[in-house]
């Protein structure tokens, strides 16, 4: 589903790349990205969507190699990667319908699949009361559900999240954390970049480790760290 081989990115000394990654992620697999900060995890889920290119190497997502792909074919890769940020990214000056229906609009999809999709993504975070709501009517919580609701309306088979619990309290967090599951148990890849202990050692994914931008330690199923 997702391959790198040998990919270095480099900035700058001590700022966030990676080098010499080789890691492979197969379909339906919950990864947590986990590390200091400056370790390279937010550099990864970059190049993941091709927002950054590497120095060297190769990527490969969901079937397509990404490293020399022109730049006319980067929007078809990413509508098959659906993405989450901690800063939530909504349109203020639209409701939580059109949040949803406007990562829909982007791809063209026909107005029946929008009637059909929007509802059930909304059934599925929890927030058909919502619908009409704008981004200032809404608490942080229920904001990133509507940024998961638009990562996931047009059914991507990846999903990439970075931070999205961060600056969440914690029952909320939890909230989030088992939305993520209940999406990956319906056949979603799910990759998050986190800083958050207590959520990697509860949840026993893998968890892939990064230290100065090389990857440490790699689990199928364990805690933030050996320790854990």
């Amino acid at each position: 589903m997702i391959s790198f081989k040998n990919v270095t990115k480099i900035y700058g000394e001590n700022d966030g790349g990676i080098v010499d990654i080789n890691l492979d992620i197969e379909k339906g697999e919950f990864v947590f990205i986990v590390g200091p900060s400056g370790s390279g995890k937010s550099t990864m889920i970059g190049l993941m969507r091709k927002e950054l290119n590497p120095d060297k190497g190769m990527i490969v997502v969901n079937g397509i190699p990404t490293a020399k792909m022109k730049r006319k074919r980067i929007p078809y890769l990413r509508r098959n990667i659906g993405v989450v940020f901690q800063e939530y990214k909504l349109l203020p000056n639209k409701t939580v319908y059109e949040n949803i229906a406007f990562a829909m609009e982007v791809i063209e999809a026909p107005k029946r699949l929008m009637r059909r999709n929007i509802p059930a993504v909304l059934a599925l975070v929890g927030l058909q009361s919502k619908a009409n709501a704008y981004p200032d009517q809404l608490s942080g919580g229920e904001a990133q559900r509507v940024a998961i609701a638009r990562a996931i309306v047009n059914n991507p088979p990846i999903l990439l999240a970075d931070e999205p619990t961060g600056g969440l309290d914690p029952d909320t967090a939890d909230e989030i954390m088992t939305l993520l599951e209940e999406i990956n148990r319906r056949g979603t890849t799910v990759v998050m970049a986190t800083h958050a202990k207590n959520i990697v050692d509860q949840m026993q994914k893998r968890v892939i480790n990064l230290d100065r931008g090389r990857i440490i330690r790699d689990v199928k199923k364990g805690g933030y760290s050996d320790e854990a």
